[in-house]
C-alpha cells in the first residue's frame, strides 16, 4: 500500500509540472497504443495492435455478439446443411477502398491464398480442416470440410481474418486495401498508424473523420499525453493507480466495463507434489483473491470460475468454487501425507515475468501460502526466457494471462486436450484426462449450440474439480479519453470498435 501511494503521489507531481496546453486537432482522434502492429496484412498478423487496427480496415466474414457467438459480417446469413458444408451469401454492394467491388471471388482468394500457401503464415493451422472453397456465383461462398468442425465459424468472425482483393500478395502488409469502416493512410514503425474514414462503406459510417494511433510503450508517457491534451484515448494500457489519477483530471473520463482477459496460475502435473488433485485444491483455497483485486487491480477485474469469460454463451458458472479457507486448505494438505513440520509442509516455486503487477500479485500469493505452510518461491525472468521455460514444461507453477484466445470454447482443445502438449498445443502442464478428451471431441464435431452448450458445461465442472489452472480473475476493460470524444461503447473483447461509433466534439478551450 505505501508502494502504491508512491507511486500515485510521484505520477501526481509530475502531472503538476506539466503544461496543459496541448491542442487537439479538432478532426483527428490521436489513440495512443503501446507498439506498432506488426504486419497489417490481416492473413498474417497476429500480435494484438495488427489484429485490432485490421479490424477497422478489413471486413469479416462473419462478426461477434456481445455474448461472444457468431453474428452476419460481410455474409448477411448462412446455412450449414450437413457438417462439411457451410454456404455463405454476401451483402451485395460491398466495395473495396480502391472502389472494386467485394465478390465471392476476393473471398476465396483470401483463404486459398493461406490453404495453398501463397501467404505464409500461421494462421493457415485454423483452418487445417477446410478442404476447398468453391463461389459458384459472385455472391455465394461454400466451404468444404475434410471433416466437422465448428470452430469454423468463430475463426471466420471479428478479427480472425479480413477479407483482401483477389490477387492480393505481400504488398497488402504495407499498403492494406479492404473493405471497411476506415481505410489506409500511412504507417511509420515505431511512430504512428494513421487511418480516415471509409466514405464509401457499406454499413453504418465512423463519427471521425481520422484516427492516428501514436506509438508509445512507455506507460507512464501515455498517461502524460492523455493529461496534457495531446492524446484522446488509451484502452487497457495504464496501470490502476495511474487511472485513479487521471480520473481527477476534470478534461478526462474514465469507462469501465467487463473484460474478457483471464489471469490464471497453472501447474504442472508431472510434478511428484502438483500431481496430487488435493494439493491443487488446497493451494486454491488457501489464495484470497478479494484483496489481490482490491488493492493491485484497484477493483478493476472480477473473479473468475472458468477459463471462459461470463460473457460467453457457453459460461458455465455453476462449477465448485474455492473461496478462501485455509482451514479447508490445511486439512487437504494433512490428508495429502504433508504434515507442517516446524510450520512448513513442503516448498514450490513459481515463474514469472519481471511485470511490475504479476510481481506484486505473487508476492502476497507468497505470504498467503505461507499461512498454511507451504513455503513459495518466486523466480521471475524477463518474458522470452520465462515463456520458453513455461512452453518447455521446467516450472512447477506459473502465472499468464489469456488475451482473446479464451473467448470461444475452442480453448478447452488447445489447452486441456492431451494431444495438445506442447509443441502442438498449450497444454503446457500436462494435463490428461480420457473424459475430457471425450468431450472435447464430441463438441467440437456439433454444429449445434444447443446441443455443445451442456457439453461445454460439464467440461468446465470437470476442470474444476481437476484444477490444471487456478482461474484468478477477469481483468475490466478500462478507457481513459478525453471528454471531447463522446459515444464510446465498450466491448468485451477490448478491442478498437468503439472507434466506429465514437465521435469528436469541440473542447471548451478550443
Amino acid at each position: 500500500m505505501r508502494r502504491a501511494s508512491s507511486v500515485l503521489s510521484a505520477l501526481a507531481l509530475m502531472f503538476s509540472l506539466l503544461s496543459c496546453s496541448g491542442k487537439a486537432d479538432p478532426n483527428t482522434l490521436v489513440m495512443l497504443i503501446e507498439s506498432s502492429p506488426t504486419n497489417l496484412d490481416p492473413r498474417i498478423g497476429v500480435d494484438a495492435q495488427s489484429e485490432r487496427i485490421d479490424n477497422l480496415i478489413f471486413d469479416d466474414l462473419l462478426s461477434r455478439g456481445d455474448n461472444l457467438d457468431v453474428a452476419p459480417g460481410l455474409a448477411e446469413h448462412w446455412e450449414i446443411p450437413d457438417p462439411l458444408t457451410y454456404i455463405f451469401h454476401l451483402h451485395q454492394g460491398v466495395k473495396f477502398h480502391d472502389g472494386r467491388p467485394l465478390t465471392s471471388r476476393d473471398v476465396k482468394w483470401t483463404f486459398d491464398s493461406l490453404l495453398q500457401g501463397k501467404i505464409r503464415s500461421t494462421k493457415a493451422a485454423v483452418y487445417r480442416f477446410v478442404d476447398h472453397i468453391d463461389a459458384p456465383d459472385a455472391f455465394t461462398v461454400i466451404f468444404h470440410m475434410k471433416e466437422a468442425s465448428a470452430t469454423l465459424l468463430w475463426n471466420l468472425s471479428d478479427g480472425a481474418i479480413g477479407i483482401v482483393p483477389f490477387g492480393s500478395g505481400n504488398e497488402i502488409a504495407t499498403h492494406p486495401i479492404g473493405s471497411g469502416p476506415f481505410q489506409f493512410v500511412s504507417a511509420e514503425t515505431d511512430k504512428e498508424v494513421v487511418v480516415e474514414r471509409n466514405d464509401d462503406y457499406w454499413g453504418e459510417k465512423a463519427k471521425l473523420a481520422r484516427v492516428r494511433f501514436a506509438v508509445v510503450p512507455d506507460a507512464t508517457t501515455r498517461a502524460l499525453e492523455l493529461r496534457k491534451g495531446s492524446a484522446d484515448a488509451a484502452i487497457n494500457a495504464l496501470t490502476p493507480d495511474t487511472v485513479l489519477t487521471l480520473e481527477r483530471n476534470p478534461a478526462l473520463a474514465v469507462e469501465r466495463a467487463p473484460g474478457t482477459v483471464l489471469a490464471y496460475m497453472g501447474f504442472n502435473l508431472r510434478d511428484p507434489i502438483l500431481r496430487d488433485v488435493h494439493i491443487r485444491q488446497a493451494v486454491a483455497y488457501a489464495l484470497d483473491r478479494g484483496p489481490m483485486i482490491e488493492y493491485l487491480w484497484r477493483g478493476e477485474a472480477q473473479p473468475a470460475r472458468s477459463v471462459l469469460p461470463p460473457q460467453s454463451w457457453a459460461y458455465n458458472g455453476n462449477v465448485p468454487a474455492y473461496d478462501h479457507d485455509p482451514g479447508k486448505a490445511q486439512q487437504l494438505l494433512d490428508a495429502a501425507g504433508y504434515p507442517a513440520v516446524n510450520g512448513v509442509r513442503f516448498r514450490i516455486t513459481i515463474k514469472t515475468s519481471t511485470d511490475e503487477n504479476t510481481r506484486l500479485m505473487v508476492a502476497v500469493m507468497q505470504q498467503q501460502l505461507r499461512e498454511v505452510g507451504i513455503v513459495l518461491d518466486i523466480r521471475s525472468f524477463e518474458f522470452a526466457t520465462f515463456f520458453a521455460d513455461v512452453t518447455h514444461g521446467a516450472f512447477q507453477l506459473y502465472s499468464l494471462r489469456w488475451i482473446g484466445g479464451n473467448e470461444d470454447p475452442d480453448i478447452f482443445e488447445y489447452a486441456f486436450h492431451s494431444a495438445k502438449f506442447p509443441p502442438n498445443g498449450a497444454n503446457r502442464g500436462y494435463y490428461s484426462n480420457a473424459k475430457v478428451n471425450t468431450l472435447i471431441d464430441q463438441a467440437r464435431r456439433e454444429v449445434d449450440p444447443n446441443i455443445r452448450k451442456p457439453l461445454y458445461a460439464e467440461l468446465q465442472r470437470i476442470l474444476a474439480e481437476d484444477l490444471p489452472y487456478i482461474d484468478l480473475w477477469y481483468l475490466d476493460n478500462v478507457l481513459v479519453h478525453n471528454k471531447r470524444v463522446r459515444n464510446l461503447q465498450l466491448n468485451p473483447a477490448g478491442n478498437y470498435d468503439f472507434l466506429r461509433t465514437a465521435e469528436l466534439a469541440p473542447s471548451e478551450n478550443q
